[in-house]
């Protein structure tokens, strides 16, 4: 005997009259999930590396992409993203700056030769220095676990 279940349209139809209502249940649940979210992602690790280790992930990833398409990510990026664009930048700043500022302490500590004429290779030199010392500190932070 089949099953009887609503029809896609209809479930979708209540999603998006019904869910919107439901901000304060979402609230509330987010509040007190940090703990419980950390200690599921943390257990989840070795999932997640067999996960993107899988013989086909890059068909899978790439299947993705293409089903969803251009014209999805356009749609949504253009209608969602406005409206929040402003207030995640503002909520984000101090995680903006707690992230970049050891970098910025990394550049603003270097010693550089003087900047040379246009195209010189003593520029890329300058250049390379900073990369690497760059690169150096997000090893470091990566590896403290930052």
């Amino acid at each position: 005997m089949a099953v009887k279940i609503k029809s896609a349209a209809d479930a979708a139809k209540k999603f998006t009259e019904v869910t919107p209502g439901r901000q304060s249940y979402y609230e509330t649940g987010v509040k007190g999930a940090g703990a419980d979210w950390e200690s599921g992602a943390l257990a989840a690790t070795q999932a997640y590396k067999s996960a993107v280790s899988a013989a086909n992930i890059d068909k899978m990833f790439s299947g993705g992409v293409k089903k969803a398409g251009a014209a999805k990510y356009v749609a949504k990026a253009s209608t969602l993203g406005p409206a929040r664009f402003s207030q995640g930048v503002q909520v984000s700043g101090p995680d903006y700056q707690a992230g970049v500022d050891p970098f910025f302490a990394v550049i603003a500590a270097e010693t550089l030769t003087a900047r040379g004429p246009r195209g010189s290779p003593g520029n890329i030199q300058r250049v390379t220095q900073i990369a690497t010392d760059l690169n150096k500190k997000r090893l470091q932070l990566r590896a403290a676990g930052a």
